[in-house]
């Protein structure tokens, strides 16, 4: 039989089963008619035809919550008020060197102070490397670098970029006044490209290298002349902006000085984790400048310096120790070099 014929007969067959009501292709036992109202009576009984339930509305899928953004918070507990903190500023720190890692240093008592565990370095000088021996020994490590000023310091195979920070914040007319005492310029603070500039050098500098925190050097500059008319408000907005970025990166944001102004660090606490205040004693504004981050529980270092204080070490931490002390304050005794030598007050 040929495939043809085969199709013939069979249809043939299909026509005779529906003609004389025998066997054919039904419809499965399950369907029912779209209307079951209208479907026809039967001789013997009626069905009970139940109604299709609808169908179920489905639960909504709980949305993921947001990420939360996770930075290191440093509180004001601890042996000095808070970690025993080392600021070398004046070369690249050595992982040799006893003096650059703290050791030796005595306290106000006289005893010699356990090794520091917070390092804050050149975040442009210092590599990813010295970063990553830091943490291997448990420590934390800040970011230093200048957010309201900048300086020709740094070479551009120093900085891993083509084309140094400075230079492109000169190209984009940003640089104003040139800062006292230094060979260094105040910036445009209000400017969009500075703003950029200064992200992709906490970016690329801090962030990249591993540092755990920022410290933003000439944070107020609104207090100087600084060539551009800066308001306290502006100010507070760049930094907040640049420390909500750094948040965003992960790493934990400081207030740099701000002494002759209460406001000023009133309005920066609350997005703003530790301080880091220069001879606050000295200056007698720690009441001015400390308080509402004493009161928060957040980290507050002082650095003062026996080039001012003037009495050797022992003498210089009697005349500070006890108000740091008692004021929630970590204070810590360096040269104004910061080329290593520190003494903190426990």
């Amino acid at each position: 039989m040929t495939g043809k014929t085969a199709v013939l007969l069979g249809g043939l067959t299909l026509l005779c089963a529906a003609a004389c009501g025998g066997p054919g292709h039904q419809p499965p036992s399950t369907a029912m008619p779209s209307h079951p109202q209208a479907a026809a009576p039967s001789a013997v009984s009626t069905p009970t035809v139940t109604k299709p339930r609808p169908a179920a509305t489905p639960k909504p899928r709980p949305r993921p919550r947001p990420t939360t953004l996770r930075w290191w918070r440093p509180a004001s507990t601890g042996p000095n008020n808070g970690p025993r903190f080392q600021w070398e500023l004046d070369h690249p720190l050595n992982m040799a060197s006893a003096k650059d890692l703290g050791g030796g240093a005595l306290n106000a008592a006289g005893r010699v102070a356990a090794t520091p565990t917070v390092y804050d370095i050149d975040g442009i000088e210092n590599s990813a490397s010295t970063v990553r021996a830091l943490h291997r020994l448990g420590d934390k490590v800040i970011c230093y670098i200048e957010v309201g000023s900048a300086g020709n310091y740094y070479p551009a195979a120093d900085e891993g970029i083509p084309t140094t920070y400075y230079a492109q914040l000169a190209a984009a007319g940003d640089l104003g006044r040139k800062m006292p005492d230094y060979s260094e310029y105040y910036l445009n603070i209000n400017a969009a490209s500075t703003v950029s500039i200064i992200k992709a050098m906490i970016r690329q500098q801090c962030a990249a290298k591993g540092f755990d925190a920022v410290e933003p050097d000439i944070d107020d500059s609104y207090t100087d002349r600084t060539g551009y008319p800066i308001s306290e408000a502006q100010n507070v907005a760049y930094d907040q902006a640049l420390g909500a970025y750094a948040h965003r990166l992960g790493l934990a944001w400081g207030q740099k000085n701000g002494d002759n102004d209460p406001a000023f660090s009133k309005a920066l606490e609350p997005s703003t984790d530790f301080l880091l205040t220069e001879e606050c004693n000295f200056y007698q504004t720690c009441g001015i400048v400390a308080p509402p981050y004493a009161r928060a529980g957040k980290l507050v270092l002082n650095a003062e310096y026996t080039d001012d204080w003037g009495g050797g070490a022992a003498a210089d931490l009697g005349k500070f120790c006890a108000a740091d002390l008692s004021g929630g304050i970590d204070g810590t005794l360096f040269t104004s070099a910061l080329a290593g030598q520190h003494d903190p007050c426990r």
